[in-house]
């Protein structure tokens, strides 16, 4: 009885404080977070995670990006070493090792591991961001914005404000500026970053491994996935950012984590930092209905048609898998996310929940004369605009999903605006030659990832789906060519686009740009469907326009308001791809009536779970050799935990983002959410929401006992 005693009162004292909902801003830790994070458990102070004079855990943190695009970060990573190597998710890195991968060398199917440096292999266009500080610069842009001003004034302005202060900040700097919204447009904040651009890809386990589980696992609890792979950063050689150039080196970081092997339990405290892409936790019930009606069912719908398309491919033909591979994760990533997140928001009756908000702003709004003439429309205005946008909304989804699926015609678009040029008699013999050069290396790298076969069946379903679903008077020109010329037989229209069409194959392409002929692209099935696509986009996204331009300023009275109405509470702003901290503990859970969850997942796991060859369980043969000779040290003893998971607030661009324990050391990987708090991005279930996170022992032992990479291990600063 004393035993059991004891206990109850540690598991009380594990739930007693819980994670918070938000994720939060570095540089506000000191004023909202740290005594709580201190009080479950964090050994740190807030100087040692953030500071702008001194190395601190966010001189590790790193976003991934673009080169067009690089603080639109794509994912997150962390420096686990003195010379710059990452960890990130293996779908974070998923396009890098499809790009590198061919029937001779997949690297996709066997892995891939650099044993030295000059094995490391280039990844054009993909960019490190590392935070040099942030600041909050609201009062400087507030003061010269008011409420009256149209949405156009608005965003001029903002526009304006945030050129001068990024010019200012970057000035006789390295760095990089961007000034960010946070708060529906309520404060703002300016974010300087190192951004490096020669980024290489150094190991990843064969995909059976890395994506152990595929669709059927994706967003579940319990899981068995090795979801890393490492890049390296390099600069050039006096450590400031440089394209990819022979002469670069391995990046000196100002801070990297320290990798621990000591294992977690349930109760240990986790902080999370990462680049989250974007949550939407201010939205109304109005807002609510047209996420799950006119985005995510549509998506989800259009989507499981999509992916049967290439499926089917994939199975047939190594080399489509190959070239199919990064798309098909891609498609199918948020074709499930959509059908989980309607299913939580359901089941959770997460539009009551934002119903209870709305009527305790509306009370408080009432109560007041002054605050009624401020927001006294507010919601009744939200919930008007949003009935006038769910019908465009839906039109829109089905253009971009259905409309937008195949590929072969938008990229018809892109070439024949050069090709229009190329063949107008104004153009200079010079200037021809350079088209056709661009033309040429367009092509080279479309086609190497294109099956005609494949792009045609997507014409022949997706555009049907289109046909069947929107409104007569929103059909584009391809659509109304189709359902006359053909009389509705989509499988003809795609049959004769395949063999007629000059962008449906690298060869006819190739020979079109030699001898191109203006009269000849305009008859071009797939051009043509490529320019109605585009045209039908402008048409539906205009009357959207004067809607969009009164929600953002409803939505921003909206969250003033709530912000006025409970001052004293620490208040999280949105994801927007910017660097933030989350923090909660290690713990199972019960997801529904006599289920219960525990926190780890095992190697024994994934030997129970093997599948057929070829599937989503395939299992690699090495795996279940060192399975069977127990050869666990010094990562395990009898097994060796795989993932775990914990409460910690996350979504999508967290994938890759370091799991640190209570001192700062990184115990894990983020890659994924439960599906039973698939909500989360709209409001946060405190008991359901969990993080799933890669266990670091078994990225190490992987890397160590399968993939042979003791140079990785020694470059590591290993925690035991």
């Amino acid at each position: 009885m004393k035993k059991l005693l004891i206990i109850v009162i540690a598991l009380l004292a594990i739930s007693s404080v819980r994670a918070d909902e938000g994720m939060w801003l570095l540089s506000k830790l000191r004023q909202q977070n740290i005594g709580k994070m201190q009080e479950m458990g964090l050994k740190l102070t807030a100087e040692e995670i953030y500071d702008i004079n001194k190395s601190s855990v966010k001189d590790a943190i790193v976003g991934l990006g673009r080169l067009g695009a690089p603080f639109r970060h794509f994912c997150s990573a962390e420096i686990v070493s003195s010379k710059g190597l990452l960890v990130t998710n293996h779908h974070c890195a998923f396009g890098s090792i499809q790009s590198h991968s061919s029937v001779e060398h997949d690297y996709l199917k066997d892995g891939f591991w650099a044993y030295k440096l000059e094995d490391e292999l280039t990844n054009p266009g993909i960019t490190a961001s590392i935070l040099d500080r942030m600041e909050d610069v609201s009062e400087r842009v507030n003061a010269l914005l008011n409420d009256e001003m149209s949405g156009k004034e608005r965003r001029t302005v903002i526009d304006s404000i945030s050129k001068v202060i990024v010019k200012e900040a970057e000035k006789d700097t390295k760095l990089s500026g961007q000034v960010q919204s946070m708060f529906e447009g309520n404060q703002y904040y300016l974010f300087l970053y190192t951004i490096y651009k020669d980024v290489r890809l150094v190991g990843a386990p064969p995909q059976s491994m890395g994506k152990f589980g595929g669709d059927t696992d994706n967003w579940m609890w319990p899981r068995h996935t090795a979801d890393f792979a490492l890049y390296r950063i390099y600069a050039a050689p006096d450590g400031t950012p440089a394209e990819y150039a022979k002469e670069n080196v391995p990046l000196k970081p100002k801070h990297h984590l320290p990798v621990s092997t000591e294992g977690v339990k349930e109760g240990d405290f986790a902080m999370i930092m990462g680049f989250p892409g974007s949550t939407d936790r201010y939205l109304t019930s109005y807002g609510l209905e047209n996420t799950m009606d006119a985005t995510n069912d549509i998506r989800y719908k259009v989507r499981t048609v999509k992916l049967d398309v290439m499926r089917a491919a994939m199975a047939k033909d190594q080399k489509t898998r190959i070239q199919y591979a990064s798309k098909y994760a891609g498609c199918s990533n948020y074709w499930k996310y959509s059908f989980e997140q309607n299913k939580a928001l359901k089941q959770l009756n997460t539009k009551g929940n934002k119903e209870i908000v709305e009527k305790q702003f509306a009370d408080w709004v009432n109560a007041d004369a002054k605050r009624k003439a401020e927001y006294g429309d507010v919601l009744s205005t939200l919930k008007a605009e949003y009935a006038k946008m769910k019908a465009y909304e839906m039109t829109r989804t089905y253009l971009f999903e259905a409309l937008g699926g195949p590929e072969a015609h938008t990229f018809a678009s892109r070439a024949g605006d050069l090709i229009t040029k190329l063949c107008d008699k104004e153009t200079s013999s010079e200037d021809k030659a350079k088209l056709k050069k661009q033309l040429q290396e367009m092509g080279e790298k479309f086609y190497k990832d294109f099956n005609t076969d494949v792009d045609a069946q997507l014409f022949a379903q997706l555009f049907e789906v289109f046909n069947e679903n929107v409104a007569v008077e929103l059909h584009p020109e391809i659509i109304e060519l189709i359902n006359t010329k053909y009389k509705g037989d989509y499988e003809a229209f795609a049959s004769e686009l395949k063999a007629k069409s000059v962008f449906m194959s690298e060869s006819a392409f190739t020979a079109f740009v030699e001898k191109p002929s203006a009269k000849k692209l305009e008859k071009d099935l797939a051009y043509i469907a490529g320019k109605s696509f585009f045209d039908m986009m402008k048409t539906v996204s205009a009357p959207t326009k004067e809607i969009g331009e009164k929600l953002a300023k409803e939505k921003r009275l909206f969250v003033r308001g709530l912000m006025e109405m409970n001052p004293a509470k620490a208040w999280g702003a949105d994801a927007n791809s910017t660097l933030r901290l989350t923090y909660g503990k290690v713990g199972s859970y019960e997801p529904r009536d006599a289920v219960f969850y525990d926190y780890y997942t095992t190697l024994s796991g994934v030997i129970a779970k093997e599948g057929a060859d070829g599937g989503e369980f395939e299992m690699d043969d090495k795996l279940k050799e060192l399975h069977a000779k127990k050869d666990f040290a010094p990562y395990g003893v009898d097994d060796i935990h795989v993932n775990f998971i914990t409460d910690n607030d996350i979504t999508g661009g967290n994938s890759g983002s370091a799991v640190i324990n209570a001192k700062g050391h990184l115990i894990g990987t983020a890659f994924d959410g439960n599906s039973e708090a698939m909500s989360g991005d709209i409001d946060f279930e405190e008991n359901l929401q969990r993080c799933i996170n890669l266990d670091a022992r078994y990225m190490l032992w992987i890397i160590d006992k399968h993939a042979g990479a003791k140079n990785l291990i020694n470059e590591m600063t290993i925690i035991k």
